[in-house]
């Protein structure tokens, strides 16, 4: 099993444009970055102890690359690769990790179509929390949780329990069709959710403030 799950830690987004992009997380938002090069951008929230929250990665199309979750150890990435092939699914180890500021990590193409990373190694950097030069009006402090839109949430939140997620809220019908699904692992809202629609798509990215 991959029960092991801590939380989510980040997203690797393909973007277009990654000045207008640096401008938007980094300006607009307040995101701080962590690293960043010609090609990509490393950003963390406030309250922040990994390395980062959001990459941004230059590419012909836009494009969601990974959301990613951290577990309990080195242990649990094995489980989740172990997991997912035997779910018949699409795998990829890398040793070395497949961004900068990660270690060993898997990325799977899980069964509902997205792409999921999971990791433990990770570089650890400056909490931003007592740097009140840098505090901005709306600060992001941390990453909240990431939403999924797929066509049969009911699947969808059926294979999450089974992945370790519990659910902190529902939308049904008058008949216990489930159209959304919030379900999370740390014990806050969500750490993912699911949105019933024409997917797999990525819905959001969202960050908490004060």
């Amino acid at each position: 099993s991959a029960r092991n799950i801590l939380r989510c830690a980040y997203a690797e987004l393909v973007v277009t444009d990654l000045e207008k992009s640096r401008n938007f997380y980094v300006d607009v938002l307040g995101l701080h970055v962590s690293y960043e090069d010609e090609n990509q951008i490393y950003l963390r929230s406030f309250e922040e102890f990994i390395h980062h929250n959001l990459v941004l990665t230059k590419g012909p199309v836009a494009a969601l690359k990974a959301m990613a979750f951290r577990v309990r150890s080195n242990e649990d990435v094995d489980k989740a690769e172990a997991y997912y092939k035997e779910l018949g699914c699409r795998t990829e180890r890398r040793r070395e990790g497949f961004v900068k500021g990660i270690g060993d990590a898997v990325r799977v193409e899980d069964p509902l179509g997205f792409p999921y990373e999971f990791f433990f190694e990770t570089t650890h950097v400056e909490r931003l929390h007592m740097r009140y030069d840098l505090y901005s009006a709306g600060e992001l402090v941390r990453l909240d949780h990431f939403n999924q839109v797929t066509p049969d949430v009911p699947r969808g939140r059926k294979y999450l329990e089974d992945l370790g997620f519990r659910v902190t809220e529902d939308i049904q019908d008058d008949k216990g069709t489930t159209y959304a699904a919030g379900m999370h692992r740390r014990g806050t809202v969500h750490d993912t959710a699911l949105t019933g629609g024409n997917g797999p798509r990525l819905h959001h990215v969202a960050f908490s403030t004060h």
